[in-house]
């Protein structure tokens, strides 16, 4: 089924990891993406704690972007698992001209952060409080439609975070698809994969 995917056209994309998460978590998707003719990279900032990751207002990871877009002289694909890909949502509305597309994997960004079972995990590992003022504004800007392509990648069986909250049904052009997975390890799974590789090779679902 991996195999019998579409081949890449070299286009560089970025893979964002989940909380707590680093690059290496990502090596089985960047290693598959490769092999199918595609430039994927990690993102480079070790493991994802939030703004002590990214840097305040995201800084340090917009700068990663931008040094890919100015590297290769093309437009961004970014895919995020769990918060990697609240993270990718904000950079493409950042930094339009420089993304192409965005996928997110297990991401609850269009609702209630509550509706999940790590959120105070969350607060303890980035130092952010779900209730500050500026957390609250930046999780409003992410969920609203993207201006580039956008696929959400969700599970009604994720069993850590409420499946429902990672695709905004309402959002015109998001292209939402259902897989069968739990949360831990989705960004392995050959379902997973599949359905990147298909929506990177234009294949309809």
């Amino acid at each position: 089924m991996l195999e019998a995917a579409p081949k890449g056209d070299g286009r560089p994309v970025m893979l964002l990891p989940g909380l707590v998460n680093s690059d290496f978590s990502m090596a089985i998707m960047r290693r598959y993406l490769n092999r199918l003719g595609y430039r994927a990279v990690g993102w480079g900032l070790g493991r994802n704690l939030g703004a002590r990751a990214i840097g305040a207002e995201g800084g340090k990871l917009l700068a990663q972007v931008a040094k890919l877009h100015g590297q290769t002289g093309e437009t961004i694909t970014l895919i995020g698992v769990s918060l990697g890909g609240i993270m990718a949502r904000f950079v493409a509305h950042r930094m339009p001209d420089a993304v192409r597309e965005v996928i997110t994997v297990a991401s609850p960004y269009a609702g209630n952060p509550r509706a999940t079972r790590v959120w105070r995990q969350f607060q303890w590992l980035t130092g952010e409080s779900l209730n500050n003022p500026d957390v609250i504004a930046r999780r409003m800007e992410i969920v609203k439609p993207l201006p580039v392509p956008a696929t959400a990648i969700w599970s009604r069986s994720d069993g850590l975070v409420n499946g429902l909250i990672c695709r905004a049904p309402d959002e015109p052009g998001l292209r939402c698809i259902e897989i069968r997975s739990g949360h831990l390890g989705v960004q392995v799974r050959p379902q997973t994969l599949r359905a990147i590789a298909d929506v990177l090779g234009g294949v309809a679902r």
